[in-house]
């Protein structure tokens, strides 16, 4: 059909239709993309450092499970601690904080302050925070007071915060 056969109210539906849609494509390309949210950038070194001299300066605080510090400490309350001192939120629990992360491809990316996740039996079990030479910052087990333990598994992955 073509438009000299259509009525004029049909050609004005047609035409207030495209322009419409050429609008909406002028307003798409016009306005400057949203600000990114400063969650998704990744954390700097300088920060990811200091976060490792919190945990350090936690050593020797008893395990407990469930506990975010500052006092006692388990495996995700110590790394949630450690990061919120230098302006960063963590959920507490190690799975839930993979997903807070942008995993490294490869080990030799890695640099202090990256968090370390433990795996197995399906799931993550544990993180700790790389504190440098193949060695973690973490709250293990009871019994064991938060220390600086070498990287004892192959099923691990590192990831640094965004």
């Amino acid at each position: 059909m073509s438009l000299t056969r259509l009525s004029p109210v049909r050609m004005l539906s047609a035409f207030t239709l495209v322009l419409g849609l050429a609008f909406t494509l002028f307003a798409a390309y016009t306005v400057s993309p949203a600000t990114p949210k400063a969650s998704a950038t990744v954390i700097t070194a300088a920060k990811a450092g200091n976060a490792v001299k919190w945990a350090a300066s936690r050593r020797g605080s008893p395990y407990q499970y469930g506990a975010t510090g500052p006092h006692r400490f388990d495996c995700s309350g110590l790394t949630r601690w450690a990061y919120a001192r230098v302006g960063k939120s963590l959920p507490h629990s190690s799975s839930a904080q993979a997903s807070k992360v942008k995993r490294l491809k490869y080990k030799k990316n890695r640099r202090r302050g990256d968090l370390v996740f433990f795996y197995g039996g399906g799931g993550i079990y544990h993180v700790g925070i790389y504190a440098g030479r193949n060695k973690i910052w973490h709250a293990s087990q009871p019994g064991t007071p938060v220390r600086k333990s070498r990287i004892w598994t192959s099923a691990h992955f590192y990831g640094r915060l965004r």
